[in-house]
């Protein structure tokens, strides 16, 4: 997978359908195993409710995990439909958990899949999104005389400064998408961007600079 959608912060909307109130639980996660303790913490928050539906999408290793459930509601109403809005929107390491109290009023199978697909919908426009890509993190070793005009490049062709410490000269943790490193390490060879060393430190999904 070269590049994912994901949410920065976790975001809680709800809908009311037919006396039936929907409360959509969108939250970000890393892994499977952070995905299914977030599942039994908001479980023990709505123990009262009549269902807790779920789907995620993670990336482990290049690879996408997905899950879904129903929890109880007609099967394919609720956890299929989500995880189909989550592929659609080309969303991962999320987890959205839609809690149903029932009204008295049953929905059908057709008004069940609308509520949860419209719960989950509404959580997703008011999300805060963001775009992973596959690249690297690199350290660079620059001079003090050199740091601004090595910010100004980094700014001009979408490398992320993740962190600067100070000593005898400046090392700078740097993320870079995989084309764009090809860019640095030629300017640097040919001296059109001036640093003392570049050293790689790992492959791994990072956030795309725009």
């Amino acid at each position: 997978m070269k590049e994912f959608n994901t949410i920065e912060g976790d975001i809680t909307e709800e809908i009311v359908e037919k006396k039936s109130k929907f409360i959509a639980n969108l939250l970000y996660v890393r892994t499977v195993e952070d995905a299914e303790n977030k599942i039994k913490t908001i479980k023990k928050k709505y123990f009262d409710a009549r269902h807790n539906c779920i789907a995620y999408r993670i990336v482990e290793n290049e690879n996408i995990i997905e899950k879904s459930s129903d929890d109880g509601e007609p099967s394919g109403t609720a956890g299929a439909p989500m995880l189909n809005l989550l592929q659609k929107n080309n969303l991962a390491n999320v987890l959205v958990i839609v809690t149903r109290y029932f009204g008295g009023i049953l929905l059908g199978t057709g008004g069940l899949v609308r509520a949860y697909s419209e719960s989950l919908q509404k959580a997703i426009e008011n999300s805060q999104k963001v775009t992973m890509t596959w690249g690297e993190e690199l350290e660079v070793i620059l001079d003090y005389s050199n740091f601004e005009n090595f910010k100004y490049y980094c700014k001009n062709n979408r490398i992320y400064i993740k962190n600067a410490e100070y000593g005898k000269n400046i090392v700078c943790q740097i993320q870079i998408e995989a084309e764009i490193k090809q860019k640095l390490m030629k300017d640097f060879d040919t001296k059109k961007v001036i640093l003392r060393d570049i050293r790689p430190l790992s492959r791994k999904y990072i956030k795309k600079c725009i």
